[in-house]
């Protein structure tokens, strides 16, 4: 289990620890409003995807409690979902495993991130 402060999350964001299998990523957004999520497989040199890059977005998404899951957006490379104020959480089960900085977790505002 690892957990993401708002300070690693901010910017650029952090680099993702190995997922593989059914993670439950668990986030709490403490402002009065709407805050948003991201996972982005990182690019390549010239700033973009190729056919190189990791499709680390591919996967299941599922059990949303608390996000409206219309809210979420994903292609191969990227998803992000749109977080209501409070605790939420939801599972990502990736199509193959996801290396260890391989992508970047990013969110706005305060919101930290419990992987499990």
């Amino acid at each position: 289990m690892a957990t993401y402060t708002a300070a690693q999350l901010s910017g650029s964001g952090t680099p993702t620890e190995v997922l593989s299998g059914a993670k439950t990523f668990t986030l709490t957004n403490p402002s009065p409003g709407s805050s948003y999520f991201t996972i982005e497989t990182v690019r390549n040199s010239d700033g973009f995807y190729d056919s190189t890059s990791a499709t680390n977005a591919l996967g299941t998404y599922a059990s949303f409690t608390g996000i409206d899951s219309d809210t979420l957006i994903t292609s191969s490379y990227i998803s992000s979902v749109v977080l209501p104020s409070g605790a939420s959480s939801y599972q990502f089960t990736p199509s193959s495993n996801v290396a260890v900085s391989s992508s970047m977790l990013r969110a706005t505002g305060d919101v930290t991130l419990v992987i499990s």
